[in-house]
């Protein structure tokens, strides 16, 4: 279940309550079921997957993907796989974990551990959303965030792209203010 803060420590669980506190960044969040095959649900479990085991899981979720195809043009995914023994793993997160843009969508479905994404909204206000498993967010173009990983800093995420050519972060000169306590 999704958690979202706002700075003044205002948090929302319920779907329909951050949902509403994301609208003025028509950012999308849904929930999507993995589904209870015990197969995909032990990969899931384990930390690192190789890349046929990468593969395996994402056909088990293709139906998703098959959807975003049809109805917004999406062409490729992936899934990233992020645990405490990534050589290097603080170094990789850095791109990520300051205010920046995007020319495309980020577009992430969250099918094992977790992570946070931040978001400067229109009034400047700053909110941060802790995404779980089975969850599915898209964060438009040109919106204003960061991400980081929770005290586990586990994740496995599949990655939508309609390119990969807008996925270079544009960094802005914006400050974070507050970081979210670790949820874990």
């Amino acid at each position: 279940m999704a958690i979202l803060r706002l700075e003044n420590g205002t948090t929302y669980t319920q779907l329909s309550d951050i949902t509403r506190e994301l609208a003025p960044l028509n950012i999308q969040l849904n929930r999507w079921p993995v589904g209870d095959n015990p197969e995909i649900q032990n990969l899931l479990a384990k930390d690192t997957l190789s890349d046929t085991e990468k593969e395996q899981v994402l056909q088990a979720l293709d139906r998703y993907f098959q959807e975003l195809k049809e109805t917004a043009g999406y062409q490729s995914r992936d899934m990233i796989v992020l645990h405490p023994d990534i050589p290097n793993l603080d170094t990789l997160l850095a791109k990520f974990n300051k205010c920046h843009t995007h020319a495309d969508d980020e577009v992430r479905y969250i099918v094992a551990g977790e992570g946070i994404f931040g978001f400067v909204r229109p009034d400047n206000s700053q909110v941060e959303v802790t995404v779980q498993p089975e969850e599915f967010i898209n964060v438009p173009a040109n919106t204003e965030h960061w991400f980081y990983l929770t005290a586990a800093r586990k994740i496995k995420a599949v990655r939508y792209f309609t390119t990969t050519e807008g996925w270079t972060p544009q960094y802005t000169d914006t400050e974070i203010r507050s970081r979210l306590v670790a949820i874990s």
